[in-house]
């Protein structure tokens, strides 16, 4: 049972880190993709559809620490408190602006909301890769700094810039396309890159961030007892492929290119 529940815990972070880091790096860019207005809607109008969902797994992620593995949990809250504080203010304030910009009136306060999605974006990015550094230096419990704190949180930003310019030339047309399409670049023989080639390279790299942070936590000597494990391991074995399903309904329904403003 502790070896399924290390599984789960390792597939809800990877979805969550490849899922939501699309929605997160192009938030990151918007003032980049979207220089007027109506340019910046489509930008977010590109990932809202999917933001909610995404971050449906890293409540399921939370769930499955507390729930099989509360030793870690416990000391990972007591000993990064510090880090977690600014991730879930930039998780509040990003998903603020979403929701907030289609409900007040004028372009400053649309203004107001972009800016609270761009810097909740480079906030939780950033304290992602704060957050992440500890445990790649082999300190799961203690907060990292110095400069390996700050190459790591850099490094994680960027990571999560580009796989949402990766997600943005899948997604939009015009203007914010060509933008994206111009960081991303052109490769081949022919001269271009295919859509989803950055994509599926930027989301192995983010999905392999969890990975080896996890690699470090002594995860299966801190497991919940057996009959807690019972209960609740084949319970999210259940779930999980609904999980799983919603999500894949979710990309194919909205698969298609942004071309006008619509969904907040």
């Amino acid at each position: 049972m502790e070896t399924l529940a290390i599984v789960l815990l390792a597939f809800f972070a990877t979805g969550y880190f490849v899922l939501a880091g699309a929605d997160i790096g192009t938030g990151m860019l918007t003032p980049y993709l979207g220089r007027t207005d109506h340019e910046r809607r489509l930008v977010l109008t590109s990932f809202a559809p999917f933001f909610l969902g995404n971050e449906v797994w890293l409540i399921a992620t939370a769930g499955v620490l507390v729930g099989c593995f509360p030793d870690v949990e416990r000391e990972l809250l007591t000993g990064q408190f510090v880090v977690l504080l600014p991730l879930l203010t930039g998780w509040i304030v990003r998903d603020l602006g979403l929701w907030s910009r289609g409900r007040g009136p004028g372009r400053r306060w649309r203004a107001v909301c972009d800016g609270a999605v761009v810097c909740g974006s480079w906030t939780v990015a950033l304290s992602w890769g704060w957050l992440l550094a500890a445990p790649l230096i082999g300190a799961p419990y203690e907060r990292a700094g110095g400069v390996t704190a700050l190459l790591v949180a850099v490094a994680t930003a960027a990571l999560f810039a580009a796989h949402g310019l990766g997600f943005a030339t899948l997604r939009l047309t015009g203007l914010p396309y060509e933008r994206a399409r111009l960081l991303v670049g052109r490769t081949g023989r022919t001269g271009r890159t295919a859509p989803w080639q950055s994509f599926a390279l930027t989301a192995a790299l983010l999905g392999a961030l969890p990975l080896l942070a996890g690699s470090a936590l002594p995860l299966a000597e801190h497991a919940a007892d057996g009959a807690t494990l019972a209960l609740l391991v084949p319970a999210l074995l259940v779930v999980t492929p609904f999980l799983v399903a919603a999500q894949v309904w979710t990309w194919r329904t909205f698969r298609h290119r942004v071309t006008r403003p619509s969904y907040l």
